[in-house]
This record gives C-alpha cells, structure tokens and sequence, in this order.
C-alpha cells in the first residue's frame, strides 16, 4: 500500500479493515486481540472481468456435461460442485407454474381444482446463478379436465 494513501483509499480487493489499519500507520497488522487477516491480492478490472466471463464459461460447460452424463453419482457431484459456487438446480415441482420462470412441455389433466397450474413434474431440470435464471426448467403442469 502506498504509505501516503489516505484511509479512503482503498486499493481494489484489499479487506477494509486491513487497509485501515494500514493507513493508521500500524502497518496492517492486527492487535493481538484480532484474529490474523491476510491481504486479498489487488485485482484489476480486466482482470475481474477475465475471470468472471471464465466463470460463465464453466457454469455452461458444467451445465452441457451434466445434460449428457449417464452416471446419477455424476449429475450429483457437478450439481453439488456448482451449488458450491451458487449455481442451484431448480425442480419446481409442486409449485404454481409460472411461465416466467417456467417452460411447459406438458399438461396432465386432472379433477382435482387444487391442482390445476402446479406443476406435476420437471422434466428437465432448470439452472440459477444466485438469483438470475441460467436455465428455465421444463415441466409438466396439472390442467384441470
């Protein structure tokens, strides 16, 4: 950090509370009572949006392995593996269909009113990165006969 920056400047992807140490002359090092915090490399915005459009890259590479993998023990790891970077599977079964956030790719008649517009099953599973929609999911919907 340079030793004239002011507290309000502080260098990208470096922790607050770091850089305020830093710029209160105590060099960054946390008193003894705080728990050791370690520097987050300065990113530059090039940088940051390289590795967010990788990202993208490999959420959609995961999503086309995924489609294609046979092996349940497979589809269970990469979704497990893409929840871990807040990509989450999204089966709405039981829910209100709504088209959305939905795709129809069937209907089962019914005579039961409480069911009609929920869907019954999801046919194909649908994808979300946080909360924007990757991938609706395609699903079967109740229709009232």
């Amino acid at each position: 950090m340079n030793p004239d920056a002011t507290a309000d400047e502080v260098p990208t992807g470096q922790i607050p509370a770091l850089a305020d140490r830093a710029a209160a002359g105590t060099g960054g090092e946390a008193p003894a009572s705080e728990p050791d915090v370690e520097a987050v490399p300065a990113v530059a915005p090039a940088e940051l949006e390289q590795a967010l459009a990788d990202r993208q890259s490999l959420i959609q590479l995961c999503l086309y392995a995924l489609d294609r993998a046979r092996s349940g023990g497979v589809v269970e790891r990469i979704e497990h593996g893409l929840a871990g970077v807040g990509v989450t599977a999204v089966r709405p079964d039981g829910e209100r269909f709504d088209p959305a956030c939905h795709e129809a790719g069937g209907a089962v008649a019914t005579d039961d009113a409480a069911l009609d517009g929920l869907v019954a099953e999801t046919e194909v599973v649908g994808f979300a990165d946080r909360e924007h929609l990757l991938r609706a999911p395609i699903v079967t919907v109740y229709t009232k006969r």
